[in-house]
């Protein structure tokens, strides 16, 4: 495992070969239908075999932690990006390929992000939640052009999704928005989705 000062992330990417990195969100809890986990294992297992590179946030508990140990396991690459403050709350994942420690959750974001090529959120909380929308705001401010797709297990974003239309509707939100997203139910699909943008 290898430590990188955070200097060296801010001002660009530190993954520089054509490998694809994907950042996944989401939460860091297992939730309440056996499903999300089983999401989350075979999404990285897919990542693998599609020879995508896992940047997240780290831990090792949840989805967070069953997305990055199946990456493992698979022989893929995964970047843990965490701040100090939850070292202890969230665990890490062992024999991650990279590990950054950062100061603040904002840090955590904006270093997850730069190395993004894409992103992938499974079923999660307001934490997985906060880092979609942000994601997809600076989308429509014209920051970036990534992809990012809803893995919706058995349904589990179909209340958000809806949520979005009376956004739309009520015209807090132009019907563009709808076009920064793709929803996708199965974890080749989300990857698939992903690639093609």
């Amino acid at each position: 495992m290898s430590y990188r000062p955070l200097k060296l992330l801010t001002t660009g990417r530190i993954t520089m070969n054509t490998k694809p990195t994907i950042c996944v969100y989401c939460g860091s809890s297992p939730g309440a239908n056996a499903a999300y986990i089983a999401a989350a294992e075979a999404l990285g297992k897919a990542l693998a075999q599609r020879e995508c590179r896992l940047i997240y946030g780290a831990g090792d508990l949840g989805l967070m932690g069953a997305t990055a140990r199946s990456t493992l396991a698979h022989g893929g690459e995964v970047i843990g990006v965490i701040p100090d403050v939850l070292m202890n709350i969230e665990g890490l994942t062992q024999n991650l390929t990279t590990l950054i420690r950062t100061e603040t959750m904002h840090e955590r974001k904006k270093v997850m992000f730069a190395n993004a090529d894409a992103f992938i959120v499974l079923p999660g909380g307001p934490g997985t939640l906060d880092e979609a929308i942000e994601t997809l705001t600076w989308h429509q401010l014209g920051m970036h052009k990534k992809p990012l797709t809803f893995l919706n297990v058995e349904g589990y974003w179909d209340k958000l999704l809806v949520l979005f239309d009376h956004f739309v509707d009520q015209g807090f939100m132009k019907p563009a928005f709808k076009g920064y997203y793709t929803v996708a139910d199965t974890p080749l699909s989300a990857i698939d989705k992903c690639l093609m943008k």
